[in-house]
Formats: C-alpha cells, sequence, structure tokens
C-alpha cells in the first residue's frame, strides 16, 4: 500500500517540472491556510481541506512508513506537519487536562526549532536551504504558523468535547514517520 500524498501537490509539465500551484519558499509550498494565527501562509477560504486538515487525515496510515517518496512541494509540508503531529501527541502522551495541553502545544509551536539548512534539521535530504536571511526568516514565520495551527487542531482532534486524550491517537506516540523526529535523540 503506498504513503498518501497531499492533494494541494502542483501538476508537473513533460519535464518534470512543477507549474502552477503555491508560490514556494526553498521547495516548500506556501500554502493557504484555515488559520487566524498571522504569517506567510495566505488565508484560506472556503471549506476546502488545507495542508493541515489533510495531514490530520493522513497521519495515521502514513505514519507507519519508514519511507516516503515526494511528489511535489505540498508533500514537503505533508511530511514536516507529520513529524510535528508527532511531537505533539508525545506531549499529550501524559494525559494533561484538555486546557493544559493547548499551553503546552501553544509553547512548543513556538519554541526554537530547526528549518531546512540547520545541521540540526532532520530532512535536510528533502528540503533545499532557503536563499538568504530574508527567505530563512520567512521559512520560520510559515513554520510556526503552521505549528501553532496545527497544535490547536491537534488537541481538538485527540480530546474532542471529553477532557482526557483519546487512547485512539494516544496509541500512536511510539511510531516513528521515516524513522524521523524533530526533536534531539532521546526526546
Amino acid at each position: 500500500m503506498p504513503a498518501y500524498h497531499s492533494s494541494l501537490n502542483p501538476e508537473k509539465d513533460d519535464t518534470g517540472k512543477e507549474v502552477g500551484g503555491s508560490r514556494c519558499i526553498a521547495n516548500v509550498a506556501l500554502l493557504p491556510l484555515k488559520s487566524n494565527f498571522r504569517g506567510p501562509g495566505p488565508k484560506m477560504t472556503g471549506d476546502d481541506q488545507d495542508i493541515i486538515d489533510e495531514s490530520l487525515a493522513y497521519f495515521k496510515a502514513n505514519v507507519f512508513f519508514k519511507s516516503y517518496e515526494v511528489k511535489g512541494s505540498a508533500d514537503r509540508v505533508l511530511i514536516y506537519l507529520t513529524l510535528y503531529i508527532s511531537e505533539c501527541l508525545k506531549k499529550l502522551q501524559k494525559g494533561p487536562k484538555k486546557k493544559d495541553a493547548e499551553k503546552q502545544l501553544q509553547t512548543l509551536a513556538v519554541s526554537g526549532f530547526d528549518i531546512p539548512g540547520d545541521s540540526g534539521f532532520p530532512l535536510n535530504e528533502f528540503y533545499s536551504k532557503p536563499n538568504g536571511r530574508a527567505e530563512q526568516d520567512q521559512m520560520r514565520q510559515y513554520f510556526t504558523q503552521l505549528r501553532q495551527e496545527t497544535s490547536l487542531r491537534v488537541v481538538e482532534k485527540v480530546y474532542g468535547s471529553d477532557d482526557k486524550p483519546s487512547k485512539w491517537w494516544i496509541c500512536f506516540t511510539k511510531k516513528r514517520f521515516m524513522d524521523k523526529s524533530l526533536s534531539g535523540p532521546g526526546n
């Protein structure tokens, strides 16, 4: 069974280059988001799925894969968010109340993190390094925006209307997508 890929990947021409689609920072798609957080990601209108919805929908299936073929710039965002959701679930594993979980994940979202090109970034083989300081700052802002919105949605998915996390989400904390983690070894 193949891994799920983003439906937001742009079309490719005869030479394999992406045509149309969203603007990119380095080779990461700058996709529209249903978010109220500030950042370079354009605001999405309508009820269509954004990349965060896709990441949450495909998480439980994709997390089992040890390899992943990148088919477009939106897949790179999907990979990053899948790893970030894993980090969120690790934080929720101890079973905090919903309000505490929201605080913990918002802190995780804005705490220091590596971006493509940094030596500590675990997926440098899939991402190109940003060109210059301005592109680095824009990528960091975009990833922060993605992390903040994903954190909110993870809490809603994992807790629903309860005040304790769903065991059907928490059971995925031990799984490592592509044998990678956004946190360092042992974390």
